[in-house]
């Protein structure tokens, strides 16, 4: 555990032993206002929600180990007939929903672990400036915006559309699917 993280165990721990504290005061017969326990127990739940999203588990680096390659829609269908599974990701930079997707989905290393599968091949379509392969891919989709995720494999070479805002579920049923 980090600096901060032993800091927020002993003031929760503190914020404890001091409602314990006023409760059993209160029962030996002492005049504890019932507002200051509430108040104290309000503060002791906030700051052990604090400590549990710090210390969650999970590696918020992991995305880090995938490896992107740039868009090339003509690998796709060579690529899935060799039996891989291509997930791609067209986004861009000034785009709020595929930051959102990023931090919340894919990103998180529940999703990284799936993509990391030797099998699966990442592709990325940057956007944020002007792209003639994004363009025309986008064009072949139907497709006018981002974020856009499609995934192909041997199940479904013609590929599947993600949903706008992604869940891992629909990242994880749609990668199982295009397997097979």
């Amino acid at each position: 555990m980090d600096t901060i993280s032993i800091s927020i165990a002993i003031f929760f721990t503190l914020l404890c032993l001091s409602i314990a504290s006023l409760i059993w005061l209160k029962i030996k017969g002492r005049i504890i206002p019932n507002g200051v326990i509430v108040v104290l127990g309000f503060m002791a739940m906030c700051v052990g929600g604090v400590f549990a999203f710090i210390n969650f588990g999970e590696d918020y680096d992991a995305y880090k180990k995938l490896h992107w390659q740039t868009l090339t829609p003509a690998q796709i269908q060579p690529l899935v007939d060799e039996g891989y599974t291509v997930f791609v990701d067209i986004t861009a930079d000034w785009c709020n929903i595929c930051y959102a997707n990023k931090v919340g989905v894919t990103h998180r290393e529940k999703i990284v672990n799936a993509l990391a599968d030797d099998k699966i091949i990442l592709m990325v379509g940057d956007w944020t400036e002007p792209n003639a392969v994004v363009e025309n891919y986008m064009r072949t989709q139907g497709r006018g915006g981002t974020p856009y995720n499609k995934v192909y494999g041997p199940g479904a070479p013609n590929g599947i559309i993600l949903p706008t805002q992604l869940t891992m579920e629909s990242v994880l049923q749609g990668l199982a699917k295009a397997k097979g």
